[in-house]
């Protein structure tokens, strides 16, 4: 830190109790008094170097007594004073960045000009000031202390000189300036000192990491931090970094961000009044003025912190606008969001489920409205089964946030105050087309199904709706089959396009097969125009694979199509409604999907509603026989 000497005389002041006495020999002459604290001193050191002292005690009572001037109000109070005091009497003392600005002030307070003898207090503590504003240690030493005396540190610019150096030096290239700076990543090296005007500076080395700066900016009172942050946002620094202290300074201020789970909110909630300093209006305050502060640059700040924001604003019940701010940003990049941490509690004053569906709502309409601001209904498409089964190609925002949807929703189905409006109101927002397989959310109503089991027939089948009988994996298709909180329709409906894959799948089994016999017979021919003679060609043993396995899967199909028979003859004998199903089959009614929005047929060939028909009771009636 940088140092600079002044004076030459040794110490003559003596404290006594809350008194300062000089030791010069000399009878002391005034006393000046600055709240509990006194200094006897004499009046020709003190009126030579400031104007304030000379006219007060010129405009004191001339008697043969001790003149008795009052300073209250002088920057720095007694601490100050007696700086000043020693500076007057050409006593040793030192200036460095943690007296400067407020000797700075009281120097200015008491008038002490040029005026009054060359080389004194405000122009010395004015060309300190603009040296140490060259390094960054020194720099933040300054800003602190400037808190002692704002009103008249901001009155002299002080305030702004010093953020203005920060900033300059924050938004510097780190791999060429040469200035010393400290944080937690900076490494010292030998001691070594650096001259100027008798000014001693401790040299530390240059670090190259872009944020090493975030420590020292981080123990700022939030006011300078702010004006910080405005600068080097002026100064077009990027979101990034400006980001990355934000989280640093929230997490370092606010002590209910720490590390915490769901149910940790409501025991801070319930005993809040326990906690020490900050209080919660300070930290209501803090987080709203950081939330207004955060770039809206989209994936810059984690999801992750943004999640902890909201779960404390809730908690210290700060305003409607910082917490929609933060479900704004959450929404727009919820595709990077984990299901542990969006499962807010709900801490509002009426509460009816154990987390804030709500919450979860809004921020799900807004990564709709962000990604996808027109969705076009008609768009909607079956994905044939080799596409789910077996791919390797990543998710993409919208099937990552239906997979989140999904799983969220099983986590809330077994809370028994979830009603039936708001859980499809949830799982309605993510078009069909998005679920690769809608096992997830066939789980969730499985599980929301068993929870609620007073629901009626029509509501049964109303949350059925949400799902596509069509996109079920085979194992949550045989699930389906035997769970009898399903309804009827539903089970049927299942079986039914489960009989068509399995019809699909054995047909095309067959094309291959076809197709390999084809292209066997041909290198026969081939063979046979090369010799000249008739030659049987062998085959490859790749080929003989492929038929074995082409047989086994044949074998198993023809298994799983014998269970399904088992599973619709079961159904029968119980729910003694299967005369009823064969004849709206025979009457040529269609069999709807579980997904009301998908009406194409499995393949892509066009089939007539006629002949749809007429296939879809050969089938049942396969299945029967």
């Amino acid at each position: 830190m940088a140092c600079l000497k002044l004076g030459s005389k040794s110490e003559v002041f003596l404290l006594d109790g809350q008194t300062w006495l000089c030791s010069t020999g000399l009878a002391c002459d005034v006393i000046v008094e600055i709240g509990d604290t006194s200094f006897h001193l004499h009046k020709f050191p003190l009126i030579a170097r400031n104007g304030v002292l000379e006219g007060l005690i010129k405009e004191s009572p001339s008697h043969d007594e001790k003149s008795v001037l009052q300073l209250d109000n002088l920057p720095g109070g007694a601490k100050a004073f007696l700086l000043v005091t020693k500076f007057c009497y050409d006593v040793k003392m030192e200036l460095t960045a943690s007296n400067a600005v407020v000797l700075r002030c009281a120097a200015e307070y008491l008038h002490m000009t040029e005026d009054y003898g060359e080389g004194n207090l405000i122009i010395q503590t004015e060309n300190f000031l603009n040296y140490i504003f060259g390094y960054w240690t020194d720099s933040i030493v300054a800003l602190k202390t400037c808190e002692e005396v704002l009103p008249h540190a901001e009155e002299l610019h002080i305030v702004s000189r010093c953020i203005h150096s920060l900033v300059l030096k924050a938004c510097a290239d780190s791999s060429v300036f040469n200035f010393p700076i400290s944080g937690q990543n900076a490494v010292h090296s030998p001691k070594g000192t650096e001259l100027w005007n008798g000014i001693t500076i401790t040299s530390k080395a240059v670090i190259v990491d872009e944020d090493w700066w975030l420590e020292d900016v981080a123990s700022l009172s939030f006011p300078l931090y702010k004006r910080f942050i405005q600068g080097v946002t002026a100064k077009h620094m990027k979101p990034e970094r400006i980001a990355g202290s934000l989280v640093y300074f929230a997490n370092k201020n606010l002590p209910l961000l720490g590390n915490q789970s769901s149910f940790q909110i409501r025991n801070y909630v319930a005993c809040r009044s326990s906690l020490p300093a900050p209080s919660e209006e300070e930290q209501r305050n803090l987080l709203e003025e950081i939330v207004e502060l955060l770039p809206n640059k989209k994936g810059i700040i984690p999801t992750k912190f943004l999640l902890r924001l909201l779960r404390t604003s809730m908690a210290l019940h700060t305003s409607s606008s910082c917490c929609a701010n933060l479900e704004k940003r959450i929404g727009a990049q919820l595709d990077d969001v984990a299901l542990e941490d969006i499962l807010i509690p709900n801490t509002g004053d009426k509460v009816e489920t154990l987390y804030d569906l709500d919450c979860f709502q809004r921020m799900l309409d807004h990564f709709m409205t962000v990604e996808h601001d027109v969705i076009d209904s008609t768009s909607n498409y079956i994905i044939e089964e080799r596409q789910l089964i077996g791919g390797s190609q990543p998710l993409n925002p919208l099937a990552k946030v239906a997979n989140l949807v999904d799983n969220y929703l099983a986590e809330v189905a077994p809370d028994a105050n979830v009603k039936l409006s708001k859980f499809q109101s949830l799982a309605a927002v993510i078009p069909d087309y998005a679920r690769p397989l809608d096992d997830g959310i066939y789980r969730s109503i499985d599980i929301y199904l068993k929870t609620h089991p007073w629901l009626t027939d029509s509501e049964r089948e109303q949350i059925c709706q949400l799902m596509n009988c069509q996109k079920l994996s085979l194992e949550a298709s045989s699930h389906a089959a035997q769970n009898e909180r399903l309804p009827l329709r539903v089970i049927v409906q299942v079986l039914f396009f489960e009989q068509i894959k399995l019809r699909t799948s054995v047909a095309g089994w067959f094309l291959a097969s076809e197709n390999l016999e084809n292209s066997q017979n041909l290198s026969g021919n081939l063979a046979l125009a090369r010799n000249g003679a008739i030659t049987i060609a062998n085959t490859p043993h790749d080929h003989i694979i492929v038929i074995d396995c082409m047989k086994k899967r044949i074998s198993d199909l023809e298994k799983e199509c014998s269970s399904l028979k088992q599973e619709i003859e079961k159904m029968v004998k119980t729910k003694r409604s299967w005369n009823l199903i064969l004849k709206k089959f025979g009457s040529g009614l269609v069999l709807k999907s579980c997904n009301p929005k998908v009406s194409k047929p499995c393949n892509n060939s066009k089939v007539s509603p006629a002949s749809t028909n007429q296939i879809m009771g050969e089938k049942v009636l396969t299945l029967m026989n």
